[in-house]
């Protein structure tokens, strides 16, 4: 760890060059966290906490809602840069490419430091700061508040999922709901009651204040 610690700490410093303008609520401060809860659940879960640093770091460098880039060119880039060996590389870049929920097709991770970050990613993903990005992503897509009219889409692969473009609220029955039951990791699955449950109120007082008023 010590011999990487440097690099870590670099990719953290890419990735806040890569999100500086960002207002999806896939900036800085969204993998900041998301490293910050990878490294919490290393703690108590294990795995190599070189991987799992630096795909947390640069877990969305390369995502394809934000980004064009191929063969995860921003953070093969980075990691070349810094002269990162390739079996890490490519251990991290494995990491990455297992991490983004991708509605029918989401994969499992095939290793406890893929499971980790993607843990990390969900948990960021619900709970109180789950609600504030999905408003801001919404937003930033043109993506109505609410459409009583538009129900949520279940059984979307990945494709679908991708370009569909509907309400915030849906977004919850779609995706953000789902993400409980999906954690990995006996540590994730404590961190997301709570986070689950506090999104689960919110939407019946959404709900609720949305009607008010009819039919009195």
């Amino acid at each position: 760890m010590d011999d990487f610690a440097n690099v870590i700490s670099d990719a953290g410093i890419f990735a806040r060059s890569i999100f500086a303008s960002d207002s999806s609520g896939h900036d800085f401060n969204h993998t900041m966290r998301v490293a910050n809860i990878s490294r919490l659940i290393q703690a108590e879960e294990g795995g190599d906490l070189v991987v799992i640093s630096l795909a947390a770091w640069l877990h969305d460098v390369d995502d394809p809602k934000l980004f064009a880039t191929a063969d995860m060119a921003n953070a093969r880039g980075f990691m070349k840069r810094k002269a990162v060996p390739d079996i890490v590389a490519d251990a991290v870049c494995h990491v990455i490419s297992q991490v983004s929920f991708k509605a029918g097709d989401t994969v499992v991770p095939d290793t406890l430091e893929g499971k980790i970050v993607q843990d990390a990613d969900r948990l960021d993903a619900i709970g109180a700061i789950g609600i504030a990005r999905a408003f801001a992503y919404g937003g930033s897509r043109g993506n109505a508040i609410y459409d009583p009219l538009e129900k949520p889409l279940a059984g979307m692969d990945e494709e679908e999922y991708r370009h569909h473009k509907g309400c915030t609220i849906n977004h919850f029955h779609e995706k953000l709901l789902l993400l409980k039951d999906m954690m990995n990791t006996p540590t994730a699955r404590i961190l997301a009651e709570k986070r689950d449950s506090f999104m689960r109120t919110f939407l019946s007082e959404f709900l609720s204040e949305w009607n008010y008023g009819q039919g009195q």
